[in-house]
């Protein structure tokens, strides 16, 4: 896949649907009664990293602050969705050790890599950070996942909403009507190209986690150090 091509016609189209008001909010974002609960492989981001990105959502909250930013606790990438959040699942229905050692033996091979975070994308419903994984490393991984998970009895929907192929994080969720629209794609426009930074990929987390990976909501079932 041409990252940058896919990135730049996502990022057009999601403007496209700001600027005609066509875009998505979420109603669940705040809901008391959502309980859509998974199981998720991530990367975190570095420290700096996550700071850089904290600068671009102030800019963007002083437009706008009824909408849902993330905070550096909540950034991160996805690797793979094991099992997607959906309303009833709890981890008394799995053997999380079955789930860890699948992962660990996805990772046998895998060694250390980089990810640079640069520029912006957008979807209908949100704001994400463009990652551009250094070499192969990652795609191989998740095709080692799926093979690994796919030959297995165990729970898993992997590739169910949508073959996963980047490496992007999520950092802004429309939960409201956008204020100040104008001077919100203005600031979006701004940091269109700008460079958050790379960070070496030593470590991923195995989570139990709800649709928002929200802190509060999160648990590390386990860390793999590479």
């Amino acid at each position: 896949m041409n990252l940058i091509e896919h990135y730049n016609n996502l990022y057009n189209a999601a403007i496209n649907s700001i600027e005609s008001d066509t875009y998505d909010t979420d109603s669940l974002i705040d809901s008391l009664s959502d309980k859509r609960l998974g199981v998720t492989l991530i990367i975190r981001p570095s420290q700096t990293v996550k700071n850089n990105i904290q600068t671009f959502l102030k800019a963007l909250y002083k437009n706008d602050s009824s909408q849902y930013y993330y905070p550096n606790s909540d950034i991160h990438i996805t690797v793979m969705s094991i099992i997607s959040c959906y309303n009833g699942f709890n981890l008394n229905k799995i053997s999380i050790s079955d789930y860890v050692s699948l992962v660990k033996k996805s990772l046998q091979n895998v060694e250390t890599f980089h990810i640079l975070f640069k520029g912006i994308t957008a979807s209908k419903s949100g704001i994400m950070i463009q990652g551009f994984p250094k070499n192969e490393t990652l795609n191989n991984l998740r095709d080692q996942l799926r093979i690994n998970f796919k030959n297995s009895p165990l729970e898993q929907s992997l590739d169910q909403r949508y073959a996963i192929q980047t490496a992007h994080a999520t950092v802004v969720r429309f939960r409201n009507e956008l204020k100040n629209k104008k001077d919100f794609l203005k600031t979006i426009q701004e940091f269109k190209n700008y460079d958050f930074g790379s960070f070496e990929v030593k470590e991923l987390n195995l989570v139990f986690n709800d649709w928002y990976l929200r802190e509060k909501q999160t648990k590390i079932l386990e860390t793999f150090y590479i």
